[in-house]
């Protein structure tokens, strides 16, 4: 039996070696097989390459398309702006801070007054369009980082500022346009071609040769002792929504950046009132964003048919919605700007109106189309010629007269001095006058501005109809108004009166072309007025009286 159990033990022994035989070949094999597949610092071996065929650079090209086109013969005049800001002495005066757009925010609580020669049109209050007025930001003054939180457009005057835009060359002798907002505050402006050698160097210095504020242009120059290769204005009225387009700017410092989209909008104003009555932009998707401003859009013909100007953002950058200054506009400031006075002349007869009057006061005042005169600036033409607030201006030179815009682009458009035959309905009988056309900045400046401010009366009458108390204006407030009426003290919430827009401190001078000068007056207004009536008050401001009548009114529930 010992020998028996001494044999299969030298068996196990044999087979238990020949296993470790075994597995130690095995892992050879693949140690080796690593080793061959790996090179000495543990990276794969390449294989066999040799049946691989090198890749070449094709010879064939895609035939260029008309974006490529377009950028090739545009581009060269498209140029970057960089202006210098030097510091300035720190003023320990406060300013109102600017709106979004840069501009000087209206009078709180006032609704924006209109001209009609220069045409001053009330419209919405500030904020209002999509996504609140707020979210339309203007490219110099909010994005470009020279501008930093403290001054009053959030520049810091304590430290130099250099900042950013676009422009194009329209005269090969070296003129170009741009934004106001591009080169305004500017103490040295550098202008810089496609051409120029890319290095630091800032570029060719520029001269302003004229700016206009109220479409935001501007005209600057080069020196040159060479023809620069220029661009062609088109038609912007020959446009139409859906047309492609193509922006060619220097977005972020990236000059020569060319986007592409299609015309979104035509005739669209941004800000309300008499700021934006000179601005009807065309509306596009191009990519634009800060650097693009004052550079070219383009049509499919290679034309100019608008001048970049501003952006509608929530996040600072693109979002599909820019703003240009139509071409046709363009070409008419450019040829005054560059004329000898070196300024842009409008026309004006000194009225003022409010814009989108509600169907109420149309109704009750008995007209759809034409102007509701809101005040007469004393002296200025039409006061002159004869016209009176409340007076409904029709026609001009025959030509009827759609709204606030149409008599503004008349008016505006024609040379002070010259004439003008008005046509107007006054206590519902047509008349007509002579109007001698004034010049609009005179105009502006010869309007006296009374300020003063004037606390309310107490008293109440008309709460149960339109939720106001009121009280008969002092003595002195009617030498101020030129007019009697009743201040109104208080207005309930969720009111009529509410809701047409009335608010304390303001005076009702009519209802429905009814006086209400007095207590007997305004009770007598009211006591006549019954539900589903169109109801109308005709407004004034003690504390700005200069901005004349204002014209609400609706539906009386």
């Amino acid at each position: 039996m010992s020998s028996i159990s001494a044999l299969f033990a030298r068996l196990r022994s044999r087979r238990l070696a020949t296993t470790f035989v075994i597995l130690a070949t095995i892992s050879g094999a693949i140690l080796l097989g690593s080793y061959t597949a790996y090179g000495v610092h543990g990276q794969e071996k390449p294989g066999d390459t040799s049946d691989a065929t090198p890749l070449k650079i094709p010879t064939s090209s895609v035939a260029p398309n008309a974006f490529a086109q377009i950028a090739k013969q545009v581009g060269p005049a498209v140029v970057n702006i960089n202006t210098r800001t030097m510091p300035k002495e720190s003023s320990k005066s406060r300013r109102m801070p600017a709106n979004p757009h840069g501009r000087i925010a209206p009078i709180p609580q006032q609704p924006d007054q209109g001209d009609e020669g220069d045409g001053q049109a009330q419209g919405p209050e500030q904020g209002q369009g999509p996504g609140g007025q707020g979210n339309f930001q203007d490219f110099f003054n909010r994005f470009f980082g020279g501008q930093a939180p403290g001054g009053p457009d959030g520049e810091d005057p304590g430290q130099e500022r250099d900042s950013l835009g676009s422009g194009f060359i329209v005269d090969a002798k070296g003129y170009i346009i741009t934004n106001n907002h591009v080169v305004e505050k500017a103490d040295e402006i550098y202008v810089k071609l496609s051409t120029d050698p890319d290095s630091t160097d800032l570029g060719r210095k520029a001269r302003v040769i004229g700016v206009d504020k109220a479409t935001d242009l501007a005209v600057i120059k080069i020196e040159t002792d060479k023809p620069l290769p220029t661009v062609k204005l088109g038609n912007s009225d020959s446009t139409a929504v859906g047309d492609w387009v193509i922006a060619i700017g220097s977005p972020f410092s990236l000059s020569q950046t060319v986007t592409a989209g299609i015309i979104s909008a035509k005739n669209r104003t941004i800000e309300p009132g008499a700021s934006g009555q000179f601005q009807h932009f065309i509306q596009t998707d191009a990519a634009i964003n800060p650097g693009n401003s004052g550079g070219p859009l383009l049509n499919m013909n290679s034309e100019v048919i608008g001048v970049n100007t501003a952006i509608f953002t929530q996040s600072s950058g693109y979002q599909g919605i820019g703003f240009a200054m139509p071409s046709n506009t363009v070409i008419q400031v450019y040829n005054d700007l560059i004329s000898s006075s070196h300024k842009v002349i409008r026309g004006s007869i000194g009225i003022s109106f409010k814009e989108g009057l509600s169907a109420s006061v149309g109704r009750v005042y008995g007209f759809k189309n034409g102007v509701l005169v809101n005040t007469v600036t004393p002296g200025q033409p039409a006061d002159k010629a004869g016209i009176k607030a409340r007076d409904i201006i029709i026609t001009i030179d025959g030509r009827p007269i759609k709204d606030g815009n149409d008599l503004v682009a008349d008016i505006a458009s024609r040379r002070p001095g010259s004439s003008a035959r008005i046509g107007y309905v006054r206590d519902g009988k047509q008349a007509d006058t002579t109007v001698i056309i004034g010049d609009r900045d005179k105009v502006f400046s010869e309007q006296a501005s009374n300020q003063e401010q004037e606390q309310p009366e107490k008293g109440d009458s008309g709460e149960s109809k339109f939720g106001i108390t009121v009280r008969e204006v002092t003595p002195a407030t009617t030498t101020k108004l030129g007019t009697s009426g009743m201040v109104i003290l208080s207005v309930r919430p969720s009111s009529f009166a509410d809701q047409q827009g009335l608010q304390p401190g303001l005076v009702i001078t009519h209802i429905n072309k009814l006086s209400t000068g007095s207590k007997a007056d305004y009770d007598k207004a009211v006591a006549g007025l019954k539900s589903g009536q169109d109801v109308v008050f005709e407004i004034m401001d003690p504390k700005h009286p200069d901005l004349g009548i204002n014209f609400v009114g609706g539906t009386l529930p």
